[in-house]
């Protein structure tokens, strides 16, 4: 086996940034629903989110497998198809960042390695069997089952919470929302750092076996698993903020119960997909959980104007990814100059888009709930989607709602009431219900 070369040390140390973009990009996944809810302080999720990606990059190494030996054919595959590739991942998390958007780093990275390598070698070095059922199929399915599962759940979980009785059963059962909140997140975290820190783990291994380091189909280096965890764990504890605000309070207003909900099922989703060697997208997954969990409360409105935009990031990723990462190419192929071209394009392109993100900053006082919180975003009406659910399958409300005795007020406020059923002022003092 031949040396690693500089060229092939360079495209390691980009796949590293890669994964430290993938890790602030991504920590909403696991902490937004957890911090707006204020089940954990905006620092202290962070941290822990990274704890637990960096045990995560150890649990498993099949979607590393699909990467590094699936999507495209290592016959023939240059290094510098790899490095294009990573550029192509890297401008795409920071621009979709810096207007915090929660696109899928995933699709990034399969966008920028298909387009690199469709420029290198054409259409016949991408297995599309592979892309099509591990990756497009995943994509479509994965924020559709995790919201159904999310509905369902939320309903599930104010059904029981109806029968509530009095203030002290509230304050109880609040409480353990929150911590059920904290534990789901730290599953969702653990799922993040097995599914996500994996591409990275796959995209090196790629790049080991181009250059002569690695045969074909072999499993990731215990070094490489090692970094990817550490690159992926420092990512997400720096806090990707301004995606952690719009997943948090920008898609719906969630309560514990709701936040419960919603992270349990996206960790469910994104495991079985892991143990099965799909590489979908966790950001896709959680925010189709989101969105679920939205829906499943009465009165729940999910915001669709920022939907909307997340649903065309999304359809974006692929395509855009893969044009850059084909321009990447076409100028890795001139020789060593296009290759420093390209590096500088990268370092040009990262640096301008963090000096813009400086115009407006976005820090943890400004995702956690209380006085340091933005403003609330203002609520849309209810749209088809909302008003068609509530109508096929109105939320459970309880006996208390009926009931005039003081008793029975903090069960009222477990569901907000529909606009055609006059109901008292609430007090805006009092504790969510659940």
């Amino acid at each position: 086996m031949e040396h690693i070369t500089l060229l092939l040390a360079i495209v390691i140390v980009t796949a590293l940034v890669f994964d430290f973009t993938n890790g602030f990009h991504d920590t909403a996944n696991a902490m937004a629903t957890t911090i707006s809810t204020g089940a954990l302080r905006p620092k202290t999720a962070v941290a822990m989110s990274a704890v637990l990606n960096l045990v995560g990059a150890f649990l498993s190494v099949e979607v590393a497998k699909t990467i590094s030996g699936g999507i495209v054919n290592e016959d023939g595959l240059r290094t510098e198809v790899i490095f294009a590739a990573l550029v192509g991942a890297i401008l795409w998390n920071l621009l979709t960042w810096l207007v915090g958007l929660p696109s899928s780093s995933s699709h990034a990275l399969f966008g920028g390695l298909i387009g690199a390598a469709v420029m290198s070698a054409g259409w016949s070095s991408v297995n599309g069997g592979t892309v099509v059922t591990k990756v497009l199929l995943p994509a479509v399915a994965a924020p559709i089952v995790a919201g159904v599962a999310a509905l369902l759940a939320t309903r599930l979980t104010y059904r029981i919470g109806g029968k509530i009785r009095d203030e002290a059963q509230e304050k109880a059962t609040a409480k353990g929302y929150r911590a059920g909140q904290i534990a789901s997140a730290g599953l969702v975290s653990l799922a993040h750092g097995t599914n996500d820190a994996q591409k990275t783990m796959g995209i090196i291994t790629l790049a080991l076996v181009t250059g002569g380091v690695l045969h074909p189909g072999a499993n990731p280096p215990v070094w490489v698993i090692v970094s990817a965890g550490l690159a992926i764990a420092l990512g997400t504890y720096l806090g990707g903020w301004r995606i952690i605000r719009t997943m948090g309070s920008g898609l719906t207003d969630l309560k514990p119960p709701q936040g419960f909900a919603a992270q349990t099922s996206a960790a469910t989703v994104i495991l079985a997909s892991s143990h099965l060697g799909f590489s979908l997208s966790t950001t896709q997954s959680c925010s189709g959980a989101v969105m679920g969990a939205g829906l499943g409360r009465q009165g729940g409105v999910v915001r669709w104007s920022t939907a909307t935009r997340m649903f065309v990031a999304w359809g974006l990723t692929l395509p855009a990814a893969g044009l850059v990462g084909a321009g990447a190419e076409l100028l890795t192929k001139q020789g060593t100059w296009g290759v420093v071209v390209v590096a500088a394009l990268l370092v040009l392109g990262s640096g301008s888009i963090w000096l813009l993100s400086r115009r407006k900053p976005v820090g943890h006082d400004d995702v956690a709930p209380g006085a340091g919180a933005p403003a609330p975003v203002p609520a849309e009406p209810a749209g088809v989607v909302t008003t068609a659910i509530a109508a096929v399958s109105p939320p459970p409300t309880t006996a208390a709602q009926a009931a005039t005795t003081p008793a029975a007020a903090p069960a009222a406020a477990v569901v907000t009431a529909l606009p055609v059923t006059p109901k008292a002022p609430q007090d805006p003092a009092q504790p969510a219900a659940v």
